[in-house]
């Protein structure tokens, strides 16, 4: 998933986005909520970590303006106010669920899961697509009986394609997907994590490119040999 975490304390922001990413995510951090507001708006994000107490523009009305754009991403509350009063609060301003300060990685790690098979966008833990297979809950990708050691890039690509089996992807929208919002590199690097994915599929058995190219346009997963 792509995820931004809109929180101005870096003690707890630090080794969350180092979780995150260990994680397979790709992780955005505002540290304020006006730039949080403004970031979500431009950026495809699957979900966002928002903590309640933000400079400039706290989390309530952040979700509040968010819900009131037709903002479709999921959102859950990070916070330290843990009464029912408060909860209900940030439910009604239309997070998805309410995580109290302090949590364990563990905890945070179940809810994102659990937002992720709510949502009718989000395909189930295990895709496939003929012999491949990719399990979302162990971040295992195997070709037959054979696994495949994958970097978290190529692991986030592959997730992206088999999540939206027959729709064709470009090179910008794979990069704004699966990199942070100020780290976006050349097309060419995509270009590159094609080739190591379709290398290291070939070499666990796969007789033919299960990534193809759509001339002019980007890459979707092989419909037909």
């Amino acid at each position: 998933m792509k995820i931004l975490l809109i929180e101005d304390d870096r003690r707890i922001a630090d080794p969350l986005v180092e979780h995150l990413i260990h994680q397979y995510h790709v992780v955005d951090l505002a540290q304020d909520g006006i730039i949080g507001f403004q970031q979500a708006l431009i950026a495809p994000y699957d979900l966002i970590l928002l903590d309640l107490m933000l400079p400039r523009l706290d989390g309530i009305t952040l979700c509040k303006r968010l819900r009131a754009e037709k903002y479709q991403a999921l959102i859950l509350m990070l916070t330290a106010k843990d009464t029912t009063t408060d909860k209900v609060i940030g439910l009604d301003a239309g997070a998805d669920d309410y995580l109290v300060k302090p949590f364990k990685l563990a905890e945070l790690a179940a809810r994102i899961r659990a937002l992720s098979r709510r949502s009718l966008d989000i395909k189930p833990p295990i895709l496939n697509h003929r012999n491949l297979q990719l399990d979302s809950s162990t971040y295992q990708v195997t070709y037959g009986s054979n696994r495949l050691s994958l970097t978290p890039k190529e692991y986030t690509i592959l997730e992206v394609f088999l999540k939206s089996p027959t729709r064709v992807f470009t090179r910008s929208e794979l990069l704004e997907k699966l990199w942070e919002f100020q780290e976006v590199p050349g097309e060419e690097t995509i270009k590159t994590h094609i080739v190591n994915l379709r290398r290291k599929i070939k070499a666990a058995g796969c007789k033919s490119d299960l990534i193809e190219n759509v001339y002019g346009i980007g890459y979707r997963l092989q419909i037909a040999d």
